[in-house]
């Protein structure tokens, strides 16, 4: 083709004539498996304006060159043939780095430019003929010798994923944190920790490295601990989904042993007294993979009930998954597993637009902010007469409980409901089930309109009670209308899936982690105060009248 008419093709053109022959000519690479383009990696980041949002502009890759679906190898930018050759090659660094691939090539049609990251290459970037392309197989071996692979080793690393359609198809982020995973393990790593952000898919990443480990036959007899009964739940019904008959849930001690993966709750197969150590009825060498979620919980602490299972099974391997590492004096998760060997932050989520950036409404009331006092001889509304103090914010519902402020904070979400959307999917942290059930009472009151129309408008949903755990599923549904309102108290708190939320409510004192929902218009509302507690104990509980609330924004 004349030079002139190569100059005048769009970059599309590039790709079509000259690239893409060059990467399948003699069978180097499969189209259909190992080429991948225009490949969007991220979603990119969600701008709110008032009620409305849009999103910026995603990172997209021209070419993402993989071995198998989900081990990636190659980053290739295209330019028309106005570019120099390697015109799109800091781009393709950028991505690269991103995308945790050592080989990068630019090409505008004439030729590549090859830029090898591991260094095996001398020099570091050289520029190829359209036939010298490397093959998929080519760069595979280069990579494996690059990361010093056994061929045993190379078995385990190559294991295809668990693959469930594109609605089920790992993002960047989630493919790094298996790659590397399962290749410490095939490396011989026995402790492993990841940090990813809440929302970002710790348990699918959880499934995906044990689907290659079990298929691979590397890992035979996994446990998977987490410490909440619903997060278990969801997990055996969704991701875990695929395991099917080999899978079971260990409850009391009648165990059985025939199965390949087993999934708990530390809670029930543990605890101080002795015969409550169901885990204990498996041999120490029974599992030889050991997954703990949220394992900032318990784990990280010597003396904690995790720890134990941990040093029971300590003959397996075992992976920590955390959004927040312990980090204190007294506790480590580091100590135990280690540095993490990949890090996702919620900041990076953020940028990334997997998840959504969240609007902080903090409303003062005044009772929280100068205290309250009773009257000598004040009597709460059983009679009984409350201890003359100075009640601050660490008292409110918990050594006391102001029946007004209840309704005040009940009031104030209505009002910010009303004036964007009735309907938007609204969580309310509560102190305890006690201050739950009552937060439920108040906005009822205040959203009757609704609740004629449908009780289940509001509900609270804790875990001593049946019927809003029942409710759950229809909470996070998209699908699903009700309920609405869910007021909980540590129910919601860690790790469930709830993308239809678009207000988090803490009517307690936050925790230093700040909240993140994969919705486009979460926010959150703060009322101060409270501090959130395994569980608190009401012991005055009075009336009084509304008091004046100031906001600061």
């Amino acid at each position: 083709m004349p030079e002139f008419d190569k100059k005048s093709l769009t970059e599309q053109d590039i790709r079509t004539k000259f690239i893409t022959p060059a990467l399948t000519a003699g069978n180097k690479w499969d189209v259909m498996n190992q080429i991948r383009e225009e490949v969007y990696f991220t979603k990119g980041r969600v701008i709110v304006r008032g009620q409305s949002s849009t999103r910026g502009e995603p990172k997209k890759a021209d070419y993402v060159l993989s071995y198998k679906p989900g081990i990636r190898l190659a980053v290739l930018e295209a330019k028309d043939n106005n570019h120099p050759v390697g015109g799109g090659m800091q781009q393709g660094l950028e991505y690269a780095d991103i995308l945790d691939v050592p080989y990068v090539f630019s090409s505008n049609g004439d030729a590549f430019l090859f830029h090898d990251h591991t260094g095996q290459s001398q020099p570091v970037e050289q520029e190829l003929t359209l036939d010298q392309f490397p093959s998929a197989e080519d760069l595979w071996q280069r990579y494996c010798i690059w990361k010093g692979l056994t061929t045993t080793q190379t078995a385990v690393v190559a294991q295809d994923y668990c693959l469930q359609g594109p609605d089920k198809e790992p993002r960047y982020y989630q493919e790094i944190a298996i790659n590397r995973t399962i290749e410490a393990i095939a490396k011989g790593q026995s402790r492993i920790l990841l940090t990813m952000a809440t929302g970002t898919g710790k348990t699918f990443v959880a499934f995906q490295i044990i689907w290659r480990l079990w298929k691979s036959g590397r890992k035979k007899r996994i446990l998977f601990l987490a410490d909440r009964n619903i997060l278990v739940d969801q997990t055996r019904v969704n991701d875990f989904k695929p395991f099917a008959g080999k899978m079971t849930k260990i409850e009391g001690r009648n165990i059985d042993k025939s199965y390949e993966i087993y999934l708990a709750l530390y809670q029930g197969i543990s605890g101080n007294d002795e015969a409550a150590n169901a885990y204990k009825e498996f041999s120490p060498d029974f599992f030889d993979l050991v997954i703990v979620d949220e394992c900032h919980r318990g784990s990280a602490a010597e003396d904690s009930n995790w720890r134990r299972i941990l040093e029971y099974f300590k003959g397996a391997t075992q992976i920590g998954l955390t959004a927040t590492p312990k980090e204190t004096k007294e506790v480590s998760n580091s100590d135990y597993f280690g540095d993490p060997i990949y890090t996702y932050s919620l900041k990076q989520g953020i940028a990334d637009g997997f998840l959504a950036p969240y609007k902080v409404i903090r409303i003062d009331i005044d009772k929280d902010v100068s205290g309250w006092r009773p009257h000598p001889g004040q009597l709460d509304k059983y009679g009984k007469l409350i201890e003359d103090r100075l009640y601050n914010q660490l008292d409110m519902d918990r050594s006391l409980v102001l029946d007004e402020r209840t309704k005040l904070v009940a009031w104030r979400i209505t009002q910010y409901l009303k004036a964007t959307d009735r309907f938007a999917k609204t969580i309310v942290f509560c102190e305890d089930v006690d201050h739950a059930e009552r937060m439920r009472q108040a906005l009822i009151m205040w959203n009757g309109d609704e609740v004629v129309k449908n009780h289940k408008y509001v509900m609270r949903i804790t875990g001593d009670d049946a019927a809003g755990k029942a409710e759950l599923d229809n909470f996070i549904l998209p699908e699903s209308k009700y309920p609405v309102i869910a007021t909980t108290s540590r129910l919601l708190n860690t790790g469930v899936d709830a993308r239809t939320c678009k207000l988090i409510v803490l009517d307690q004192r936050p925790r230093k982690r700040k909240p993140s929902c994969a919705n486009s218009k979460s926010k959150a509302f703060h009322s101060t105060p409270c501090k959130m507690l395994s569980g608190g104990t009401m012991t005055r509980s009075i009336s009084s009248a509304m008091w004046p609330m100031t906001s600061r924004r």
